[in-house]
């Protein structure tokens, strides 16, 4: 049997050093091992000499390796034989259970204490034969005259590495114990593990100027503009982050850089309105409502809307109007009273803070403008057909939020008045519905 593995080893070696281009030549550039500690598992079978009181048996092995140098390394060895059968012997047709003569017990248990020395002799490369000389003690749970067995080891083995973390070894030794010189062998077949071994995934750069995801910026620059060096568009806008930064001028991190409801992209490209300017025209109305929902030029101021803002702080989840706003809400029953063809659109805004829930926000804000609606047809005898309330809760802001406070200048109800001059907006130019571009981050 011990032969037969040998061959099996061998052959194995010759195949994996033909078939593994990896191995056909040393590795040059690897002289040592920064990881010198390892641990091996090993299932294997102890061939005992014929005449002995135990027979062959199955164990496992542990074992804790140090690689000393390139060619050499020290492994300690604790062996494991569970349940070792009395081996027998024959008298007048009779099978006598030699260890049962000798201890009085059918089986018995042993464990292997062993210390070897390994000379590697292709040492650092994936396939590793090597040669064993060393010393063993085996101790056994009975005692049948040996109780502790001392061992001259010799022997050797080939190491497979699949990677630098993990290998494959397989190992035979020949034992000489007792005094009468016992022959016994061992082999076995497990598996290396060398801690700290195991190369992460991960890229460094430490030299020279990267730019991942080729958007202008270096990543050494996304870091500093807190961009996805991995992504060209980080928020997703239309703009490179490159363009941004360093054409534009606009926040690669926000898609709405001057929050007028276009993102950076939409403007520079299709509306060419200002990304940076909230009213490009200097006509009262931010770009986003002209071209959303007034349909008018965001590149001419005349045609804007008459826009009116008022901060109306009603109680918390109130929509009851105070008294102390009746004079500004009275200004603009004026203007829509003196033009019987005007229409207004009266739109409630609401800030966001961290625990802010969409839904009731804009249900919230719907109330509120729906409250300013009321008050002006009432208190105006304005016909409330002349008349259109929307609540956008926070989606819509005009500025950035603070995750705690909030911003009051968020918090704000926006009436805009078209004139009998400007007319109705054409049904052909009434844009599909759109989610408005959210800018808070």
């Amino acid at each position: 049997m011990i032969r037969t593995f040998m061959v099996l080893v061998a052959a194995a070696g010759i195949f994996i050093t033909a078939s593994d281009p990896t191995v056909a030549a040393p590795m040059a550039n690897e002289t040592g091992s920064e990881h010198p500690w390892s641990a091996t598992f090993a299932v294997g079978f102890l061939d005992f000499e014929g005449d002995e009181e135990v027979d062959d048996s199955y164990g496992m092995t542990f074992g804790a390796s140090y690689d000393y140098s390139d060619p050499w390394t020290f492994q300690a060895i604790l062996s494991i034989y569970p349940s070792i059968d009395g081996n027998t012997r024959n008298s007048f047709g009779m099978k006598i259970n030699r260890l049962e003569e000798s201890a009085g017990v059918r089986s018995t248990a042993g464990y292997g204490l062993a210390l070897d020395a390994l000379y590697h002799v292709t040492r650092w490369e994936r396939l590793d034969p090597y040669i064993a000389l060393g010393v063993g003690l085996m101790i056994y749970e009975d005692d049948f005259g040996n109780k502790a067995d001392p061992s001259v080891r010799i022997g050797g083995g080939v190491i497979y590495h699949i990677n630098d973390e993990w290998a494959v070894r397989g190992d035979l030794r020949f034992m000489f114990a007792g005094s009468d010189t016992e022959a016994n062998g061992e082999i076995r077949g497990g598996i290396i593990w060398t801690p700290g071994a195991r190369i992460s995934a991960r890229i460094r750069v430490t030299g020279g100027r990267l730019d991942s995801d080729g958007d202008g910026l270096y990543d050494t620059e996304e870091d500093q503009y807190r961009t996805d060096p991995y992504d060209p568009d980080t928020d997703d806008d239309g703009l490179s982050d490159g363009e941004e930064v360093k054409r534009y001028e606009t926040d690669p991190t926000n898609p709405d850089t001057d929050f007028d409801g276009l993102k950076d992209g939409a403007e520079v490209n299709t509306h060419k309105t200002d990304p940076r300017d909230r009213d490009t025209d200097d006509g009262g109305v931010a770009d986003g409502h002209e071209i959303v929902e007034d349909k008018t030029n965001p590149l001419y101021g005349p045609d804007d809307l008459l826009m009116f803002e008022l901060n109306i702080n009603f109680d918390t989840d109130k929509s009851v109007i105070k008294e102390e706003y009746f004079d500004d809400l009275a200004v603009i029953i004026k203007v829509l009273a003196r033009d019987a063809g005007s229409t207004a659109r009266i739109e409630g805004h609401a800030d966001r803070r961290k625990k802010s829930s969409p839904s009731y926000n804009k249900r919230l804000s719907r109330q509120r403008a729906q409250a300013v609606l009321n008050h002006i047809a009432n208190e105006g005898e304005i016909a409330q057909a002349r008349l259109k309330s929307v609540g956008y809760g926070f989606s819509r802001p005009k500025a950035g939020n603070d995750p705690v406070a909030g911003n009051i200048e968020n918090r704000r109800t926006e009436i805009y008045i078209r004139t009998t001059e400007q007319g109705d907006v054409p049904e052909s130019t009434v844009a599909p519905v759109v989610s408005p571009v959210s800018s808070d981050k």
